[in-house]
C-alpha cells in the first residue's frame, strides 16, 4: 500500500560524473517497496505547483530508501541541492515490479543508470525463498564509457558476476550489452540449463532483451521508463503499447511480460 511519506536525507552522494545517490530515511515506503517500482517525490527546490519527480527504488533496506539517479532535467538538477538532515516527501512504493523468483539462472540486463531496480532486485533474489536449482544473478550492463557503468562494486559485494559492455570500449565488451548476454544465452541452451532474463535502461535494450526472451521462450520481464507524471493512473501521460491495447506505465507496469509488450 502506498504512503506519503515526509522522509530525512541521511546521505547525498556523487556516485559518477552527473549521477547521484540520494538515501533516505523513509521506514513507512521502504517496509513495503519491491523491486521495479518507483517512488514520487517532491522536490523541495521547486515551486510548490511543479509536479513531482519518479524515480527507480534503487534499495529498501531496514527504513532506509535508496534512489540512484542522473541529473537531466531541471527537477534532477534541482534535487541535487537537497542536503543531508532536510526532509522531502515520498509517494510510494507505485507500480507494478519484478517478481522476486526465478526459475533458473536469472539473467539481468540494464543499461546506465536503468541498473537502478536490479540491484533491489539481485538482492531480493538472493534472500527470497528459491524454486528448485536455485541460481546466483547475472549482470550485464552496458554504458557508453566506464564512467556510465554504476554500482559494480555494490554488485560484487553480493556475489554478483557481472559482464561489462561500452560503446567506447573504456571497459570490458565494446558494444552493447547484448553482446556478452548472448554469449551467456549460447552457453545455457547448450547446457539445457532454465534462465529467466529481467532488464530496464533504453528502449532499444528493452526491445532487444524482449525479442530474445520471446524468441527462446523463456520469462522475460521488461521494465519501461515512461514520464509517469501522476504515478497513480489518472493522467494517461505513460501509455505503453501491449499486445492488447494500451496500458498505463505507473500501474499496469513499469514491468511487464515480454510477450505483452508491442514495440
Amino acid at each position: 500500500m502506498r504512503k506519503n511519506e515526509q522522509a530525512k536525507v541521511i546521505l547525498h552522494e556523487d556516485c559518477g560524473p552527473g549521477y547521484r545517490l540520494l538515501v533516505l530515511d523513509a521506514p513507512q515506503v521502504a517496509a513495503d517497496a519491491r523491486p521495479g517500482q518507483f517512488v514520487h517525490v517532491k522536490v523541495p527546490a521547486l515551486e510548490a505547483s511543479a509536479l513531482r519527480r519518479p524515480f527507480s527504488i534503487f534499495n529498501a533496506e531496514d527504513g532506509r530508501l535508496e534512489i540512484l539517479y542522473k541529473a537531466v532535467g531541471r527537477g534532477t538538477f534541482a534535487l541535487n541541492g537537497v542536503r543531508p538532515g532536510e526532509t522531502v516527501e515520498v509517494l510510494g512504493p507505485l507500480g507494478r515490479g519484478f517478481p522476486e523468483t526465478c526459475r533458473g539462472t536469472p539473467l539481468l540486463v540494464g543499461g546506465g543508470y536503468g541498473v537502478a531496480p536490479l540491484y533491489f532486485l539481485a538482492r531480493r533474489l538472493l534472500q527470497t525463498p528459491k524454486l528448485p536449482n536455485p541460481q546466483t544473478p547475472k549482470l550485464f550492463l552496458g554504458g557508453r564509457t566506464k564512467t556510465d557503468l554504476l554500482a559494480l562494486d555494490r554488485f560484487a559485494a553480493l556475489g554478483v558476476e557481472v559482464f561489462a559492455a561500452t560503446n567506447d570500449g573504456s571497459f570490458g565488451t565494446k558494444g552493447f550489452a547484448v553482446v556478452p548476454l548472448d554469449a551467456e544465452l549460447a552457453r545455457l541452451r547448450a547446457a539445457g540449463a532454465d534462465f529467466e532474463l529481467f532488464t530496464c535502461g533504453p528502449d532499444g535494450l528493452l526491445k532487444a532483451v524482449s525479442e530474445r526472451a520471446v524468441s527462446l521462450g523463456a520469462p522475460g520481464w521488461i521494465s519501461v521508463d515512461r514520464h509517469m507524471v501522476c504515478g497513480v493512473g489518472a493522467c494517461y501521460a505513460c501509455i505503453q503499447r501491449t499486445v492488447t491495447g494500451n496500458a498505463r506505465c505507473c500501474v499496469d507496469g513499469p514491468v511487464f511480460k515480454a510477450e505483452e509488450l508491442a514495440w
